[in-house]
């Protein structure tokens, strides 16, 4: 096996170990599963495990380079006018790929798919060429974050209430395991013209920005789309009797994730070949080498989203039905959407994506671990609270008008490079296992404590996005904190140096 893929698939094993075995803990203690779904949970978990591996080896060797090569090409070669066609039709394209908005959209019973899609689809298009826009002419992240999110909420208020919840995780489905690689290296290619200090601060923020506009769209759209009749459809738990019964699950969906997948992979491939014949940008072992990785690329996300889609979304439906049944027993849905919460996020592809760039583009400021610890306890506070929603009904405004405007204040008091990580990480720290696995966990739970699904589920991948924004700019306050002592520490240093060479 090559080696660089058996590390990738070691390091999913252990992101998806400890929830594997929270989900079994809870099956043979408070809710007991049969054989079958247990099985075919575990089924799941080894495809996710395998997938993931594939999935980050092939986002490395293909979509960082695909991103980074279109990027800079498009600043020192082309128009401003070129320029922004270019970035809202990839926006659009490859927001139609997410296979993350696919879940999101199946969940809709109010608007049709392929409408919902598309709208979210243009509102990640415009804003990508806002963030390119804020690159080429050097405008502060903050004040266009406080600009758009000041719009954003004011709109919120004159949408039907029902649609709240559901446009905001909009923002967060947007940016999953599809467009983080893809965006986040246009940022790099895009800054990279640009030879001032400030230019690798500025390649962060793209994300960021591309998840405020479908949560726009979505609430412009609410207003011409009454969600009157909004319903919920139940993830069903199929029988599961025999391991033959587990593979015909398994083989049956196989074909389907395939064609969504290869659907999604096609606009990207797509890009490549234009671009490629039309700049003759890279090399014949460069492409080679992308070739293979969008390989790896396409089997990572089918593995990933079939054993995601058969393992892990019934099984979490019926756990959160469990959980939510009884009026003693329903409130351990905090302490376990905790714990679930903080080990989710471990698991989400365009994290780890996220934070190896992170990583890179700061020269070790901000390590993958401090990225990581970080990430989980600010999810962790979320689902805490997302679960606590579904008990008792709490409006979702309630959290994130504090949130974001916790957030925004803390703009103005951390460095530059942290307010755009830490808007980042927002996006696509709510990935596949957080639709996949927490919606319906709190879907479940909501449906067993009779509560509105629509209005108390939904909203759980919009507070998973929010955690970061706080917890990653505290983590940027204190590293302010210790730089300002570490420089003051050596100003010492050198003056008591000055007086003993005085002395001698």
């Amino acid at each position: 096996m090559n080696e660089k893929l058996k590390e990738k698939i070691m390091e999913s094993l252990a992101s998806v170990l400890p929830i594997t075995v929270i989900v079994l803990l809870i099956s043979m203690t408070i809710v007991p599963l049969e054989v079958g779904t247990l099985t075919l949970f575990l089924t799941g978990a080894f495809l996710l495990i395998v997938g993931m591996g594939f999935f980050q080896l092939g986002a490395e060797m293909s979509m960082t380079p695909i991103g980074q090569g279109i990027g800079g090409y498009l600043v020192k070669k082309s128009r401003l006018p070129v320029i922004i066609i270019v970035c809202l039709v990839m926006g659009i394209l490859i927001t139609i790929a997410e296979p993350d908005l696919q879940v999101l959209a199946n969940q809709v019973a109010s608007i049709p798919n392929q409408v919902l899609i598309w709208t979210v689809a243009i509102g990640v298009g415009i804003f990508l060429v806002i963030a390119f826009l804020r690159i080429l002419f050097h405008v502060h992240l903050a004040k266009l974050l406080i600009f758009f999110y000041i719009c954003l909420f004011v709109l919120a208020f004159i949408a039907p209430s029902e649609f709240t919840a559901v446009a905001f995780d909009s923002g967060g489905v947007t940016t999953g395991p599809m467009t983080v690689p893809f965006i986040m290296a246009l940022g790099v290619g895009l800054s990279s013209a640009r030879s001032d200090k400030e230019s690798a601060n500025d390649s962060f923020g793209l994300v960021a920005l591309c998840s405020i506009g479908p949560i726009l769209m979505v609430l412009l759209l609410s207003i011409f789309y009454h969600p009157t009749d909004a319903s919920y459809a139940a993830v069903e738990v199929p029988t599961i009797v025999t391991t033959h019964d587990v593979a015909r699950e398994f083989t049956h969906a196989l074909p389907e994730y395939t064609q969504e997948v290869l659907t999604c992979m096609l606009p990207i491939v797509a890009v490549l070949i234009v671009f490629q014949l039309a700049t003759r940008t890279y090399r014949s072992r460069q492409l080679i080498r992308m070739g293979i990785g969008l390989i790896y690329t396409i089997v990572g996300l089918i593995l990933f989203l079939t054993g995601v889609n058969v393992g892990f979304a019934p099984v979490g439906n019926l756990i959160g039905n469990g959980l939510g049944s009884g009026n003693t027993m329903k409130w351990i849905l905090i302490p376990i959407g905790i714990i679930i919460g903080y080990y989710t996020v471990k698991a989400e592809p365009a994290v780890q994506v996220l934070n190896v760039q992170v990583e890179e583009l700061t020269g070790g400021m901000v390590s993958r671990k401090m990225m990581n610890t970080a990430l989980s306890i600010g999810v962790a506070c979320a689902v805490a609270l997302a679960m606590l929603r579904v008990l008792t009904g709490i409006n979702i405004f309630w959290i994130i008008i504090p949130g974001y405007a916790a957030a925004l204040l803390l703009t103005h008091l951390v460095p530059s490079v942290f307010v755009g990580i830490a808007f980042d990480s927002g996006g696509v720290a709510s990935g596949p296992m957080t639709s996949t696995f927490l919606l319906p966990l709190a879907m479940g739970a909501c449906s067993a404590v009779g509560g509105n699904v629509v209005t108390d589920a939904f909203g759980i991948v919009a507070l998973v996005a929010l955690a970061p924004l706080l917890t990653i700019q505290i983590m940027g306050m204190i590293y302010n904190h210790k730089s300002k002592n570490i420089q003051e520490t050596d100003v010492l240093v050198a003056d008591d140096t000055v007086i003993d060479i005085e002395e001698d």
